[in-house]
């Protein structure tokens, strides 16, 4: 299988928490949580479609100027989703800057955020930059077994962490994934090309057999297709980062993270650091590993290393795999 999701640790595992996750075929990307985003290459940035905030600290908050700065000027709308107070943070974000020349842009940039509560519906505000970027309420919406974005291929979930403040972790999961076998496609007379994007975009939206796809100018029916087409599970991704190692915790990760193919964890101190990971509320490497085993992910990347172990990264590492493996 040709995996859809293709992340990437924008700053590796030692930098500033931020998960960059392109979509194949999308022509679109994720990213979850805005660290420092110096690394990350314009013309990526330009692909996202919606940012996934797990909470404000510094190091996980910081990159919203660079997202803001690369983005202005260009018609784009922006989903941002995070803990309860989000909204006023990215406003005041928005407001230390002077708009007044704004409206002037024949394009208009607008973040849509949704600030998720602990009582299981969401508030929506709009900040466009037509209108100085000034809050709009959209409303409020109720959120169904944590799932925030619902599309017909993806869906993304998240969960409550406790960090002494509300803490997100989220999961994304192809809801299913449809192969092309080459050799069924030949013995149609038909080549690969781009046209294999609207048949899995066709598959993947339950589109009836009659539906009429464009294959390299050929005419075929969704039905006349089916033979080169499989359906199998699709690609699930999870990212933890900045949970005290509480009982709650550990329930709440493992229901969401559960079967994930990759899980992103922080892994900050080492086990023999426990005593400072749980006074500043993070994860431990082992703890890292024990909790991938325990939601049985089939494989952990440990990432946002304390700068403390400089030159000693291998060793976080270390611990994590061999907690995580059996």
């Amino acid at each position: 299988m040709r995996p859809i999701f293709h992340a990437e640790l924008v700053n590796g595992d030692t930098g500033d928490p931020a998960l960059f996750v392109d979509i194949l075929f999308a022509g679109r990307a994720l990213l979850f949580d805005l660290g420092d985003l110096s690394a990350l290459a314009p013309k990526k940035m330009l692909r996202i479609s919606a940012v996934f905030v797990s909470h404000a600290h510094m190091d996980h908050f910081i990159g919203f100027d660079r997202l803001l700065r690369v983005l202005l000027g260009r018609d784009k709308v922006v989903s941002l989703f995070g803990p309860p107070g989000i909204a006023r943070q990215v406003e005041a974000k928005l407001s230390a800057y002077t708009w007044n020349l704004v409206g002037n842009y024949a394009s208009d940039l607008v973040f849509i955020v949704s600030e998720l509560c602990l009582d299981g519906h969401c508030e929506k505000w709009a900040f466009s930059s037509r209108r100085a970027f000034r809050r709009e309420s959209l409303g409020h919406a109720a959120i169904e077994k944590g799932i925030i974005v619902d599309e017909p291929f993806l869906k993304v979930r998240f969960d409550f962490l406790n960090h002494d403040i509300p803490c997100l972790a989220f999961s994304i999961e192809e809801k299913m994934h449809a192969n092309i076998w080459k050799n069924r496609l030949s013995e149609l007379g038909l080549e690969a090309g781009p046209w294999l994007r609207h048949l899995r975009e066709a598959v993947l939206a339950c589109a009836p057999d009659d539906a009429v796809i464009d294959a390299n100018g050929r005419k075929m029916t969704l039905g006349e297709l089916w033979g080169a087409v499989r359906i199998v599970p699709g690609q699930k991704l999870a990212y933890v980062t900045d949970a005290d190692f509480d009982a709650g915790n550990l329930e709440r990760i493992a229901n969401l993270v559960d079967c994930s193919d990759i899980l992103y964890i922080e892994a900050v101190f080492l086990d023999e650091d426990g005593q400072h990971a749980k006074k500043t509320r993070h994860l431990t490497a082992g703890q890292a590993g024990m909790i991938g085993k325990l939601a049985r992910a089939k494989a952990i990347v440990p990432f946002h290393f304390s700068p403390r172990y400089s030159g000693r990264e291998e060793a976080l590492r270390r611990e994590a795999c061999e907690a995580f493996s059996p």
